[in-house]
């Protein structure tokens, strides 16, 4: 079994049955720093392929079990706009033909240097002066000519003007390895040759719209302008996980797909509070700050009101196509 983590974590460790017929772990870090540091740290002086993006072993074909927590959220994305254009703004098509009569046409937020004209996404945090902003293109862009057509959902707010989207096709892109890995397709590496393992992704967005003007900039646990502060600042954007369930599935029908559901639910159905409270019972009870930050944590996690991570998070699963037969524990499923 191979166990694939897209954030630096210490999960797997505490199950001690699960650890311990792992045959191979990969970590995804976009960080080349922490990359070098991964491998010192579990390699030492035993002997990696490096490629391009880091450091990897060349044993592939066991069954693929894929973490992706908050992993999604810091992938770039696109964001555009519907307007309404005439035939007298020429605007063209992919084949270079003018389109005439009123029309409405997807437009692209374009990072430009700061300006007072129209910006999208938060506002900038008070005292922060941003040297960039995104600027709504006056043109149509090769991106807006192609990745809001790639999905119905878009050409729905197509025609309202105004509307505004935020695309991520590398996030659907990883969904889609994700399905292949698990089924043993022909476009994924090594010899698996049946279906098996699961991906469960982790991470904040709405559960069924697109996302829209979720660009973010977070510094010191505060959501600032994505632009101030370049390099010091963590980007994220909102999830879109129907678009992430539709390229799994598009990649291959010998998966499917289970959620979104809120984490609170997840967890919940996982036993979050029967592990808090066991945790408790194996606190000293005169440790009060223990036991105050294990009650706080969980409580934190499953909480719905307002903003709560409770409701923000969702969790998705992507599994072996069982016609719905076998759900998975935390999407409907029992403990068999």
């Amino acid at each position: 079994m191979t166990f694939a983590e897209l954030v630096s974590g210490q999960t797997i460790r505490n199950f001690k049955s699960l650890s311990s017929i792992i045959e191979a772990v990969y970590l995804v870090e976009a960080s080349p720093g922490l990359r070098e540091k991964q491998k010192r740290l579990l390699c030492g002086e035993t002997p990696m392929q490096e490629i391009e993006s880091g450091y990897r072993c060349t044993r592939h074909g066991k069954t693929p079990f894929i973490v992706a927590h908050e992993f999604f959220d810091a992938l770039p994305i696109h964001a555009f706009q519907s307007v309404e254009s005439t035939a007298s703004q020429l605007v063209a098509t992919p084949a270079g033909r003018p389109l005439t009569g009123k029309i409405h046409q997807w437009r692209e937020f374009l990072v430009s240097p700061t300006s007072s004209s129209l910006t999208y996404g938060p506002s900038k945090a008070k005292g922060d002066s941003p040297e960039f902003q995104l600027l709504l293109s006056k043109v149509a862009t090769r991106h807006s000519l192609l990745l809001p057509e790639t999905s119905k959902r878009y050409e729905a707010l197509k025609s309202q003007s105004g509307s505004v989207i935020e695309v991520c096709p590398e996030g659907q892109s990883y969904a889609a390895k994700f399905a292949q890995r698990i089924a043993a397709s022909a476009d994924s590496p090594g010899p698996k040759t049946s279906v098996s393992g699961a991906a469960l992704i982790l991470d904040y967005g709405p559960s069924a719209t697109v996302p829209v003007n979720s660009f973010r900039g977070i510094k010191s646990h505060r959501v600032v302008s994505p632009f101030s502060s370049p390099g010091l600042v963590d980007l994220s954007a909102d999830v879109d996980f129907t678009a992430l369930a539709d390229a799994a599935l598009n990649a291959s029908t010998s998966v499917e797909v289970y959620g979104p559901v809120e984490q609170t639910q997840f967890l919940h159905t996982m036993g979050i509070k029967e592990r808090a409270e066991q945790l408790l019972k194996n606190t000293d009870s005169e440790d009060e700050q223990k036991r105050k930050r294990v009650d706080d944590g969980w409580k934190r996690l499953v909480e719905r009101s307002g903003g709560s991570m409770g409701r923000l998070y969702k969790a998705m699963a992507i599994v072996p196509n069982s016609d719905g037969r076998r759900r998975p524990v935390g999407f409907g499923g029992d403990v068999v």
